[in-house]
């Protein structure tokens, strides 16, 4: 203590303030080891990629009266609509199955891609304040909406479940297979939700679009209609669509309880092999300006 603290004590006692550690964003290559090093950082913001994953699981369904009906309701409206449309009027064929049962097994991961997409896009416009103030792993904000869309597929697969009781369908050991194509579905969101939340900073287009984006992309995926539906001349260049082996394999292993078509899966496992890394470098290359864009 000093001679002047000890004449006198209530003197105001001067603390050496600690400088506030600086990160320098500074934009990725395209390489194998920026990508290793941005995973681990990564992985270091766990703990907030829980809490915020938990927000919005939570902030979705409070002082909501249907609560976690909400998450069935959204494939189940859609089915009836399409029920109607396409198997009453347009009759669709749907493969020996009840249609109902047909059109729910694949708007169910469909549902999850396509609210995955609609929600991570809009990620980083949405929390811009948090983005220009506070540094962390921006890449968190998209992949909670990816998880909290797992959630809600989570929930809505109980009513799929209710369906097969209802029309007496059984489920073989195939359905296993549904665990690998979830996580396919989940990957492919994520590749995307990377690529279309940053680029949504620089273009807020794509928001606008997005929407309608989704709705020709579900007509150009087996969703309400069977994969057999497709002419043969047109089937190659159809199944370039990574969404197509992964809804078509889902309904197959799930609903008809036989093998998946391999051909259709493997495109859709090497187009996420693919887009994912490079769809998370770009986002990571673009994050050194998205602060002063947003």
């Amino acid at each position: 203590m000093s001679i002047d603290q000890q004449a006198n004590p209530y003197s105001p006692v001067k603390i050496r303030a600690h400088p506030r550690p600086i990160r320098i964003i500074r934009p990725v290559s395209f390489s194998p080891l920026d990508l290793l090093r941005e995973l681990r950082e990564l992985w270091h913001y766990r703990d907030l990629f829980y809490t915020l994953t938990v927000h919005r699981i939570k902030v979705r369904y409070k002082q909501s009266v249907l609560g976690l009906a909400w998450a069935i309701l959204q494939p189940l409206s859609l089915m009836l609509i399409y029920t109607v449309i396409f198997s009453v009027i347009a009759k669709v064929p749907s493969e020996g199955a009840p249609y109902a049962i047909f059109a729910y097994a694949a708007l169910l991961p469909w549902t999850f891609f396509s609210s995955s997409l609609t929600n991570a896009t809009q990620s980083l416009v949405s929390h811009s304040q948090l983005v220009t103030k506070v540094y962390f792993a921006r890449e968190i904000l998209p992949l909670t909406y990816v998880s909290a869309a797992l959630f809600d597929f989570a929930v809505a697969s109980t009513f799929l479940i209710g369906l097969f009781i209802y029309y007496e369908v059984g489920i073989t050991i195939y359905a296993l297979w549904a665990i690998p194509i979830v996580l396919l579905i989940a990957t492919l969101a994520t590749a995307f939700s990377l690529f279309f939340s940053a680029l949504q900073v620089w273009f807020r287009d794509v928001g606008v679009a997005m929407p309608l984006l989704l709705q020709i992309w579900m007509f150009a995926t087996p969703v309400v209609y069977p994969l057999s539906a497709v002419p043969l001349w047109l089937r190659g260049f159809y199944a370039l669509n990574p969404t197509v082996g992964v809804i078509e394999n889902f309904r197959r292993v799930v609903l008809q309880g036989v093998a998946p078509d391999f051909y259709s899966l493997a495109i859709s496992a090497i187009a996420a092999a693919i887009l994912l890394p490079l769809a998370y470098l770009y986002f990571k290359r673009v994050e050194a300006t998205m602060a002063d864009v947003i």
